[in-house]
């Protein structure tokens, strides 16, 4: 493992190409994320993904997907889950407690299930952005609620069931994307909100969290870094961990987003300089999936010892 590079690329479609395959075995990102465009049924999938543990001779080689449920689904061509969004769990928590722990753990489990199945050890859950009247909705349903403690304990639920079930978990996007009132697929959201706020309400909800990993929010919160993003910002790095106390493994978002000004070469390094362990990379597109790996380091000893702290839940 200790010749692989720190970044996670997504590839183009249902299979390695031969160009993919080379790209692989020269750059050995850390780890490989998948969507709807590399699935297509259970078998291809499984296929695909021995394919890429194959080149890494690693069993527990680290595939991610989004697997959200609701309109996060990257399973849709297996399984539909259209109506079980987070924001229907929140509902659930609150009006019938029992049974919210039964469909969960039950949704739960049939994930897993399916992601074993296609051999993905990770999903990028629990959103633990809080739901904010007059936000962008590119959170929206995908928030469990407004109340900070509700996200903070579903999230525990969901982080839980999962590793149960020898899936890793990524909280996101810390320290929180609910305040964003502009998509940073396409826009830079500024927050304006104080830091005492913060601390209170969206950051609160990722405290005291055992997921393996965090993804970042590519947001500016000007009142603690008024020029960089989360993802780019040694300050809110440094908060992660000595305030929100996350001492895990932290990717950046995809580095193709729109948010992130500049070119991809400086936003790469951007991201290791301001603390980001893993650099994420999402689109297919080989030539900027080259500039990624040609400026990701080795991994460093943190982070093996975290990944293999991660290898041991998975059986």
């Amino acid at each position: 493992m200790n010749n692989r590079r720190s970044f996670i690329v997504g590839i183009k479609s249902l299979k390695l190409s031969i160009k993919e395959q080379n790209f692989l075995k020269k750059y050995k990102p850390w780890g490989i994320i998948l969507f709807t465009r590399n699935i297509k049924n259970i078998k291809q999938a499984a296929n695909l993904t021995n394919s890429i543990r194959k080149i890494f001779n690693d069993r527990n080689y680290p595939i991610l997907v989004d697997q959200e449920g609701g309109r996060i689904n990257r399973l849709k061509n297996i399984i539909l889950f259209d109506n079980l969004s987070s924001e229907f769990f929140g509902k659930k928590y609150i009006s019938n407690n029992r049974e919210f722990h039964f469909l969960y753990k039950l949704f739960i489990d049939k994930t897993s299930f399916l992601l074993k199945s296609i051999g993905v050890n990770i999903n990028t859950v629990p959103v633990l952005d809080l739901k904010v009247k007059g936000a962008s909705n590119i959170i929206g349903d995908r928030s469990f609620s407004k109340d900070t403690k509700i996200v903070s304990k579903i999230g525990d639920y969901c982080i839980n069931y999962f590793h149960q079930n020898s899936i890793g978990t990524v909280i996101k996007h810390i320290p929180g994307h609910g305040l964003a009132k502009v998509d940073s697929h396409h826009y830079t959201p500024i927050v304006n909100k104080k830091i005492d706020y913060l601390i209170k309400k969206d950051f609160a909800a990722f405290r005291n969290k055992k997921a393996f990993f965090a993804m970042t929010a590519h947001i500016i919160f000007k009142q603690i870094d008024n020029i960089n993003t989360v993802t780019h910002s040694k300050k809110l790095i440094k908060l992660i961990r000595n305030k929100i106390g996350f001492k895990n493994i932290i990717i950046s978002d995809d580095l193709s987003m729109k948010s992130l000004k500049g070119n991809l070469r400086e936003n790469t390094i951007k991201t290791f300089k301001a603390g980001c362990n893993l650099a994420l990379h999402c689109n297919g597109n080989y030539n900027e999936m080259e500039i990624v790996g040609k400026n990701s380091p080795l991994i460093d000893n943190f982070i093996l010892k975290k990944t293999s702290q991660f290898y041991k839940i998975l059986r």
